[in-house]
Order: structure tokens, then C-alpha cells, then sequence
């Protein structure tokens, strides 16, 4: 690391400190480099992406299975009674989380976990050895994830107006689709693909995606468990949250530049040229 960046977690809440402090001493080590492709974290974000890089992400989050396994589970429990029988088993056995007030509890601390986990991702991630240039593709990076779980949010609340379930509580008729769920899995999502940024060993990436999951499915089963949604409205939000941030994060983020080097030489003059073009 050079000596005149120093790279800081910057904004973790003191309570998450201690929970994040071994991945911190294996991350934050390559936050000052670049990735495997020579370019760094960041710094081909675009506000236009290429079509062809846009239909490709689309494609991509719609297949990853983060995306349509949740539909499927959905599908699955419309199917006569069993989404009402889960929950109504769910909020009498809490079995999990031991009572619904816990479960309220711990699905808000657990999204907040996620989100902290996302924070140290891309402080994590490696955006290049000078200053300038990191703290500004820090920040483009920054933005985009931002805007996804932004976008992420405004979807989910278009959802529950268009669908007007009412909760299993009876609170309200905003059941449909779980934010908790669609958000944390948009939580995940990105941190999931950051750590692809960053050079781990397999050792260390395995039980942090683990993590991620068990983050991301406890959140869910936790709103179920607190009689605030059916488990297809955690099933679907989690699809949506995860297809959304895939989506984003892959389009927006953009690809590295193409380098084409050519040479050209003239035998009657006996010049030689070399010359390159760069392409996003």
C-alpha cells in the first residue's frame, strides 16, 4: 500500500466493529490495487451503458439463481393453502427466533448487518494506488451500488401499491413484497459481486458468500416468523432486491477499456509506427 493513501473503514457503526474486523484485515490489503483485469474498482462506472452490456446484465440477473429460485419457491407455495399454513406455523412456533417480537427485532438488526457488510465491501474493494484517482472511483463505484438498492426500494413500494396484500398481522396492507427481504438481498447481491473484485483465497471467499446467504435468508424467515409477511412476500422480494442489484451492478459499473495495439511499417521509407485505440 503506498504510503500516501492510507484506506480507513469509513462509517461502520462501533457495534459492527468487532463483527467485521477479521474480514477487514483481509480485505482492506487490496482496496489500493487494481483487479485482476488491470482496471480499477469504479472507475468504468457509466450513466450509458453499452446495449449490448445492458441486455446481457438483464439476461444474467433474470438466470442467476438468486433471482429465479425465489420465484419458484413462491410458485410453489400459492399452490392451494400452504403460504397461509407456513405462516400461521411460523408466528405459533417461531422457531427460530423464539417469539414474533424477537423475530421483529432481529429482522431489522439483521438488514442492518447486511448493509454494513456492503459498506466493507467497497471500502474493500481495490480502486488504484493514488489517492485522487481512488477516492473518485470510490465513489462513482459508491453511486452506483447506491442507486441500486435505492431503485430497489422505490420498486418494492410500487409493488405493495400496486398489490395491496394485507399483512399476516393484519397491521396494514403493505405485505407484498417484503422490503426487509428485498433489500437485503440487494445488500448481498452487491457484496457478492464485489468480493469477485477482490483477490481472496478460496478459504476466506467460501464462508464469506455463505455468510451472505444465511444474512440474507435469516432476514427473510425472520418477517415471516414476525407475522409481517407470508413467506411468498420474502420469496418475491429477495428475487426482486437480488435481480435489481445484479442488474445495476453489472450494467452500470461498466467493463474495462479494450486495448488494440497495431503496428505499421513502411518498407519503401523504412518508418515504423505503432499505435493503439482504447474502446469501452
Amino acid at each position: 500500500m503506498p504510503r500516501h493513501l492510507r484506506c480507513l473503514p469509513l462509517g461502520v457503526p462501533e457495534r459492527s466493529a468487532a463483527q467485521v474486523l477479521a474480514a477487514l484485515a483481509a480485505l482492506m490489503s487490496s482496496s489500493c490495487g487494481v483487479m485482476r483485469n488491470g482496471s480499477a474498482w469504479g472507475e468504468t462506472a457509466t450513466l450509458h451503458p453499452f446495449q449490448e452490456d445492458a441486455l446481457r446484465a438483464a439476461r444474467d440477473a433474470a438466470l442467476d439463481p438468486w433471482t429465479w429460485a425465489p420465484l419458484a419457491g413462491a410458485a410453489l407455495l400459492s399452490i392451494d393453502d400452504l403460504d397461509e399454513g407456513l405462516s400461521d406455523w411460523a408466528r405459533e412456533h417461531t422457531p427460530l427466533f423464539g417469539s414474533t417480537g424477537d423475530a421483529r427485532r432481529a429482522s431489522d438488526d439483521l438488514l442492518q448487518a447486511a448493509k454494513h457488510s456492503w459498506w466493507v465491501s467497497t471500502l474493500a474493494t481495490p480502486s488504484g494506488s493514488e489517492l485522487a484517482p481512488w477516492a473518485r472511483n470510490k465513489v462513482q463505484g459508491f453511486a452506483v451500488e447506491w442507486s441500486a438498492v435505492e431503485l430497489t426500494r422505490r420498486a418494492t413500494g410500487l409493488a405493495r401499491d400496486a398489490v395491496d396484500r394485507e399483512r399476516p398481522d393484519g397491521s396494514d396492507e403493505h405485505s407484498f413484497v417484503s422490503a426487509h427481504a428485498s433489500t437485503s438481498a440487494a445488500y448481498c447481491a452487491l457484496t457478492w459481486r464485489n468480493l469477485d473484485s477482490i483477490e481472496l483465497h478460496d478459504a476466506a471467499r467460501i464462508p464469506l458468500r455463505g455468510g451472505l446467504i444465511a444474512l440474507a435468508g435469516s432476514s427473510a424467515w425472520a418477517r415471516v416468523e414476525a407475522g409481517e409477511h407470508y413467506p411468498t412476500d420474502v420469496l418475491a422480494g429477495a428475487a426482486l432486491g437480488n435481480f435489481i442489484a445484479s442488474f445495476v451492478h453489472d450494467a452500470f459499473l461498466g467493463r474495462a477499456p479494450e486495448v488494440q495495439w497495431s503496428l505499421f511499417a513502411d518498407p519503401s521509407s523504412g518508418e515504423i509506427a505503432v499505435g493503439f485505440s482504447s474502446s469501452r
